[in-house]
Formats: structure tokens, C-alpha cells, sequence
């Protein structure tokens, strides 16, 4: 397993947000092509339906080095925290 799921398409790619508890697709984003450490520019911002805690919201960071940074704009718990990114698909205790 790796952190970085290749999705159908050119240049698309998932990842496992554990603050949102879902995937997020990058599609067209500049990527490092490391699948355990990867980096992906520029940020990722997704806005609306998060999850059912959290409707009408905002969830905005950078992926560096295998690292994921939640700015302080996001709506979840998770906001302004860097966690290591996980391996696609797994969703914690979450």
C-alpha cells in the first residue's frame, strides 16, 4: 500500500484526508512522483459537503514530503496541524 492511490486519467491521484474521513482527488496538481513521500503543489482546497459533521465546509493544505498541512482556514479538528499522510484508504479510529 502506498499513500498515493494513481486514479484513472493523466496525472490524477488520491489521497486519505483523516480530517475530512474521506479520499480527495488531485487531478492536474504538479507531483514529485513519490508515492510515500509525496509532494503535491499547489495547495489542496476543497469546500462544501466535508462530511456530515461538517456540510458546508473547508478543508485547505499543502502535502509535502509525505506530510500533510492543514491551514488554519479549514473547518475540521484538525486545523492548523501537520500529520504524517497515511496510507491511501486508511481511515484511522476515525
Amino acid at each position: 500500500m502506498a499513500k498515493v492511490l494513481k486514479v484513472e486519467g493523466e496525472n490524477a491521484y488520491a489521497i486519505t484526508c483523516l480530517a475530512c474521513g474521506c479520499g480527495h482527488a488531485l487531478n492536474g496538481w504538479n507531483f514529485n512522483g513519490d508515492m510515500e513521500k509525496p509532494t503535491f503543489t499547489p495547495s489542496l482546497l476543497v469546500t462544501g459537503y466535508l462530511n456530515a459533521e461538517n456540510p458546508d465546509g473547508v478543508c485547505h493544505s499543502f502535502i509535502t514530503d509525505g506530510k500533510i498541512q492543514y491551514l488554519s482556514d479549514c473547518t475540521h479538528k484538525l486545523a492548523g496541524q501537520t500529520i504524517e499522510l497515511p496510507e491511501y484508504g486508511d481511515y484511522g479510529d476515525e
